[in-house]
């Protein structure tokens, strides 16, 4: 059966999301503002898509709840730097993204605090940040408290209308103008949507056999934090769109392994934060690494050693926090200890060797001398004068296939581009499925924070673009 939903006249002024997380829930917000009708379509049974698992925060600079002010160009140095040897192709387009990404922050933590009503009033310092920006809650984790205030706001319009378990299909096109898309609906049956569209459907982290054994065959066996789903770059490398660094693909380096389910292919994420706040990471009892280092930098000197297992690829890492830190990261650790994912114990039932660290690191924390791995901040570390008796909280962690930096190139207006970066006509990308933000590395925090800067501007340029014609 196929059907043919809304007529192609403008005049109709519906616009259509696909995908349901933070960026099209944006997109979603703005062109109710705008008056516009808004069908989203999500391919998960339910909404939020990976961003309502986010857990340590959004980027935000400068913002009232920072404690120290931070140079104004410090945010936007700490992404290019962040993204490496990337800028040295696209140098102009990348650095306009990475401009509107770092210049709207503070704009999209104030929207979110002021017009949505999300707590956002802890801010942390995650690896690879030269100042504490990274903005969370005192409640539920960020993405889940995020997600469900754009919910509770968007269904209070007549204007907002969300299909689950819709898998869109095609791109439809005109004259090269994009007029809406093909669809398999829940029935199974296959349908037109007609419109405008802004594409928020995500990476392609969960896409083993398709995308990422295309681009990263040499990651063939981690695990993810992904659901397993192929990617949906090619619906639009259909259309014309460009892809960028579709090999820059993030292995975090901190997965739980989960004592129930230790060989599961899909992992919780141990969230940055508990390293920002102050947590540690012990090989064989030892610390190894800054815990503040980029992830890539962390990633790559876990994966340097051997791994415990191959199928699926990992290691056995241990995460470290003493009371103080539980206390300032409490809401995060109390999920993960409910879950079985972290316990409460003692320094003796770790090992020799990590008291010895605990011992080494509580002179240097005490001494204020400088930390033999560089580290520079110690979040809310308290465990001063370590014995085997301490309290100790502790989780296994292994490095995870995350996210994906790589997707359709867009420019500072989220218009998807084509090879000779032209944009195309009636269609705009946000979040994890576009590229060119982020380029080798991605900082923690800045997941949340593009898909709302960068879904309210496709959202008010799809707005524009149907009120007008332009």
């Amino acid at each position: 059966m196929f059907s043919t939903i809304l007529d192609d006249d403008m005049s109709s002024k519906c616009a259509i999301v696909v995908g349901s997380g933070l960026a099209g829930l944006s997109a979603a917000s703005q062109l109710v503002k705008h008056n516009v009708p808004v069908r989203v379509l999500e391919r998960a049974a339910k909404p939020g898509g990976n961003s309502i698992k986010a857990s340590s925060g959004i980027n935000g600079a400068p913002t009232n709840f920072q404690l120290f002010a931070e140079p104004g160009d410090a945010f936007y140095s700490d992404t290019v730097l962040s993204a490496g040897k990337r800028m040295s192709s696209f140098t102009t387009e990348r650095e306009n993204l990475i401009k509107t990404l770092t210049e709207g922050s503070a704009g999209a933590v104030h929207w979110l605090v002021e017009e949505r009503g999300v707590d956002l009033s802890k801010v942390a310092q995650l690896g690879g940040h030269s100042y504490a920006r990274t903005h969370r809650g005192a409640g539920p984790p960020p993405g889940f408290a995020i997600i469900s205030a754009l919910m509770k706001s968007l269904k209070k319009s007549p204007l907002f209308h969300l299909q689950t378990s819709c898998t869109v299909t095609k791109v439809l096109q005109e004259k090269k103008r994009v007029i809406g898309v093909e669809y398999i609906d829940p029935n199974g049956n296959y349908e037109e949507l007609h419109g405008p569209v802004i594409f928020a459907s995500g990476g392609f982290g969960g896409d083993a056999k398709g995308l990422l054994a295309q681009y990263r065959p040499d990651l063939a066996g981690y695990p993810s934090t992904n659901d397993p789903r192929p990617g949906t770059q090619p619906l639009l490398t259909e259309a014309g769109a460009q892809l960028i660094d579709m090999d820059s693909v993030q292995v975090h380096p901190t997965g739980f392994v989960d004592p129930a389910d230790p060989t599961s292919p899909l992992k919780f994420l141990a969230a940055e934060v508990l390293r920002g706040e102050g947590g540690i990471l012990l090989l064989n009892g030892k610390r190894f690494i800054n815990e503040l280092n980029t992830r890539e930098n962390v990633a790559n000197a876990i994966t340097s050693t051997s791994s415990t297992s191959e199928l699926p690829r990992q290691w056995e890492v241990q995460l470290v926090l003493d009371e103080a830190t539980y206390n300032a990261a409490k809401s995060h650790v109390d999920f993960y200890l409910f879950k079985g994912l972290m316990r409460k114990t003692t320094i003796s039932e770790l090992s020799v060797e990590a008291l010895e660290t605990f011992k080494s690191y509580a002179i240097t924390i005490s001494d204020n001398t400088e930390d033999p791995l560089g580290r520079k901040f110690f979040g809310n570390w308290a465990l001063k004068e370590p014995t085997p008796e301490s309290v100790v909280y502790v989780g296994t962690v292994t490095p995870i296939i995350h996210y994906t930096m790589g997707g359709v190139l867009i420019n500072e207006k989220s218009e998807a581009l084509t090879k000779d970066s032209k944009r195309i006509e009636g269609v705009w990308s946000a979040g994890e499925i576009t590229g060119g933000i982020h380029g080798g590395n991605r900082l923690g925090g800045s997941s949340l924070l593009e898909c709302v800067v960068f879904g309210r501007i496709a959202g008010d340029q799809c707005a524009q673009y149907l009120n007008t014609g332009k």
